[in-house]
């Protein structure tokens, strides 16, 4: 206790002096986990509504933002770490702002949104009791080489859960995670949530699932055929009650059914803040988790408020007032994020810039550009592009015909021209995560936003 306690006092001493530099988040994390390195699960440890794990390649932060929410809206304490750094020491430094040198953490529940990779060092101190997964796709290759690597990354953390899971049923990768879930040999059998044979659970876990449902299923191209597609080795698994499932009521407007047909038990019509399809799934993914916690407790009303009310994680769709017209901040760092993130903005025209840095937290490998159709962008052309790759920007444009007007490597020149060349008009920026981090803090200086938080390390 008393080496929890030191390392408790020296994280929260370093959380101050980071904060005073301008520093990264994960540092208090660092100290404290050198001084005791179970500081994770003595924090954790009178947790007892449920520790949460949500991971997959996109949407991490959103969904983990609006599960916080539907369940604070419910009336729980819930611990997370919102500013998004999503490895196991930024999880720890975001403990020390609220917790107290005897190091038990005061919540009802924890979610935590964390890195493919380090979501398995989470589990090796903490084994969660419940796993949200979300995705595969292919992101910083430098880091992940394969998707086939990250979808065992996921499975090997569905292993380690305790009470419950819940998969993306239109994901192939993630879908097919139930079936390493089974009884091992000479162990009686429970009772199969998904009604498939050969997926029953470990007795205890329960499985269940989200996704669209049957009639929009023609809208999942949308999201990348290239990283998200069934082949002949998976099941689409059938739906049943417990799914939490998609449908549009309009282009703007939807609701969460549970099961095929829904019933008195949906959640909405709603309209959320966050544009596209892709925030809608991530709220459908969010629901279903909420309702697998909470049980008898969930209440459909409680969760569309909650899911109405929240307001876009900083940079991922959010809209800042750049001198009376919107200024968009639009995060991509794969092919079927900057895909879907075309297809979301593409019917409101707006002035464009590109940003794309290939630093660490990016991933060093830009190639996957290429596996992005361009051609939304074609008619009105990019004012700008930047950041370290801003000319590799320009070229890949140019192979899909289109125009880019200027490149400035430099991102606080490049926005300050975007600002001043284009007064009046509605300006998008789309950027990966370094490049959205310095444009968003240069914005936040500029028009006395809130802060956008501590450096974080990966989205």
């Amino acid at each position: 206790m008393l080496r929890t306690s030191l390392a408790i006092l020296a994280g929260k001493a370093a959380r101050v002096a980071s904060r005073l530099r301008g520093g990264g988040s994960a540092l208090p994390g660092l100290v404290a986990e050198r001084i005791d390195p179970d500081v994770l699960a003595h924090a954790l440890a009178n947790v007892s509504g449920g520790i949460v794990v949500v991971t997959g390649t996109n949407g991490k932060t959103t969904t983990t933002r609006m599960l916080v929410a539907i369940l604070r809206e419910h009336g729980r304490r819930v611990f997370t770490n919102p500013t998004g750094s999503n490895f196991t020491r930024g999880v720890i430094s975001a403990m020390l702002g609220e917790i107290p040198l005897s190091g038990r953490l005061g919540a009802d529940l924890a979610v935590v949104e964390l890195d493919e990779a380090h979501a398995l060092r989470f589990a090796q101190a903490v084994p969660p009791t419940h796993a949200l997964l979300l995705n595969v796709a292919r992101d910083q290759l430098d880091r992940f080489a394969e998707i086939d690597h990250t979808a065992a990354l996921l499975a090997a953390l569905a292993a380690q859960t305790t009470m419950g899971v819940v998969l993306n049923r239109d994901d192939a990768f993630v879908a097919r995670i139930a079936t390493t879930l089974s009884v091992p040999p000479g162990t009686p059998s429970a009772p199969t949530p998904t009604g498939n044979p050969g997926t029953a659970s470990r007795p205890g876990l329960l499985v269940r699932y989200f996704g669209l449902h049957p009639s929009i299923a023609h809208r999942l191209p949308e999201l990348s055929e290239a990283d998200v597609r069934f082949d002949e080795e998976a099941e689409v698994p059938p739906v049943t009650d417990t799914d939490a499932l998609l449908t549009l009521v309009a282009d703007d407007r939807f609701k969460v059914l549970f099961g095929a047909e829904g019933g008195g038990n949906d959640v909405g019509p709603l309209r959320l803040r966050q544009r596209g399809l892709a925030a809608m799934i991530n709220a459908t993914a969010a629901t279903a988790m909420a309702r697998l916690l909470l049980g008898q407790d969930f209440r459909e009303s409680v969760a569309e408020a909650a899911l109405q009310r929240l307001d876009p994680p900083f940079g991922r769709g959010e809209t800042i007032d750049a001198d009376g017209r919107p200024l968009e901040l639009v995060l991509v760092k794969n092919p079927s994020g900057f895909t879907v993130a075309l297809a979301t903005y593409a019917a409101t025209p707006a002035t464009t810039m590109i940003a794309i840095n290939d630093n660490y937290a990016d991933g060093r490998d830009v190639s996957w550009l290429y596996d992005v159709a361009f051609d939304s962008l074609r008619g009105a052309g990019v004012a700008l592009t930047s950041g370290v790759r801003g000319y590799d920007m320009a070229l890949r444009l140019a192979y899909d015909g289109v125009r880019t007007e200027e490149v400035e490597l430099d991102l606080q020149v490049a926005l300050e021209r975007l600002l001043r060349d284009h007064p009046g008009q509605p300006l998008r920026v789309f950027c990966t995560y370094t490049a959205m981090m310095a444009l968003r803090r240069l914005l936040a200086a500029r028009y006395d936003l809130a802060a956008f938080g501590e450096e974080v390390q990966r989205a």
